[in-house]
């Protein structure tokens, strides 16, 4: 018995063993001086700066937070735009759309969500279900003074941009969602079985370690791939800060609340113009939703099919800026 004893000691050390790699492998991963909180907390307030025409970074008060934000045009006489990132991205995924918007006429604005911005990371799953996160929107279109505006959302932001146009019609100019069909098509899915990376990220602490390993490497090499290098190089910035990774994960751990009263975020679009853009890779939409959205959309409505992944900004930025730009200029979108 001897030897089994001996055995069992070595598999519990090697355990005990490769934890502590993990551990110290998130560890050293991250960035404890917090350089991203400290350079959001150098940018001005757009309350103090007033409307620039130029794309600029500053921090916006909303909602009981601080968001850090990229606006153009905002000295233009054309409506507002916002745009709502997903994950793991930040604004900086929209920088073409920002500049080719802002040129147009538009007055524009690209926020950092809840989670994402350092002054709007609060604890707890609750905080990210997604009542809270279209109110974000809502109110940072008041701090702009966006009594109407146009709506533009890829991933998770499509998410809060579908429940947006949902909840708040009389706001909403016109919707374009990127990737993520209409909720209405989703929610039967999700409440049967979540998908098994959705499965992973509600998962304690195991995500971080995954995400956070080796200086990022997941992120890295997968989901920022054909991202520019600053885009890149502020996404990592932004995710190796301590608690940021768990702060949008939550929003996958929020899900499950969120579908406890998703019946307020699955009805139809109401005369609200909608865009719906996707890659011919995108797993999270079929024939079948499609065919579903359509029903949910009662309002001009339009689709584009793109050669892409589910980053198709990314991999067909021009093809997403013109559509976007011929929708939200269309005589149907007009305030």
């Amino acid at each position: 018995m001897r030897w089994l004893k001996r055995i069992l000691w070595l598999l519990v050390s090697l355990s005990v063993l490769g934890v502590v790699i993990v551990l110290a492998g998130v560890f050293f991963s991250l960035d404890w001086d917090r350089r991203h909180r400290a350079e959001t907390g150098t940018l001005p307030l757009l309350a103090e700066v007033g409307r620039m025409g130029s794309a600029e970074l500053v921090q916006i008060e909303a909602n009981g937070f601080t968001f850090r934000a990229r606006i153009a045009g905002l000295d233009n006489d054309g409506p507002g735009l916002i745009l709502l990132h997903g994950f793991p991205e930040t604004s900086a995924m929209w920088d073409r759309m920002i500049d080719a918007a802002g040129a147009a006429g538009f007055r524009v604005v690209a926020f950092d969500q809840r989670g994402y911005s350092p002054g709007a990371r609060p604890d707890g799953i609750e905080n990210y279900v997604l009542p809270e996160l279209t109110a974000d929107v809502i109110a940072i279109a008041d701090a702009l003074g966006f009594d109407r505006f146009h709506l533009v959302g890829h991933d998770w932001g499509c998410i809060v941009g579908w429940g947006t146009t949902i909840l708040y019609p009389e706001r909403v100019l016109s919707w374009t969602g990127l990737s993520i069909p209409h909720p209405g098509t989703l929610v039967s899915r999700l409440r049967e079985e979540l998908p098994v990376y959705i499965q992973i990220f509600t998962a304690p602490f195991v995500p971080e370690a995954m995400l956070s390993w080796n200086n990022l490497a997941n992120l890295r090499e997968s989901a920022y791939a054909n991202a520019t290098s600053d885009q890149r190089d502020e996404y990592l910035a932004v995710f190796s800060e301590p608690g940021a990774l768990t702060a949008a994960l939550n929003w996958y751990r929020a899900i499950t609340s969120s579908l406890e009263g998703a019946e307020s975020i699955a009805g139809p679009v109401e005369g609200v113009p909608t865009l719906f853009v996707w890659g011919t890779r995108e797993s999270w939409v079929s024939e079948d939703a499609l065919v579903l959205q359509r029903e949910l959309v009662n309002a001009p409505y339009s689709e584009l099919e793109l050669d892409a992944d589910h980053f198709v900004m990314q991999d067909q930025p021009n093809a997403v800026v013109a559509a976007v730009l011929a929708h939200i200029s269309s005589p149907a979108s007009a305030p």
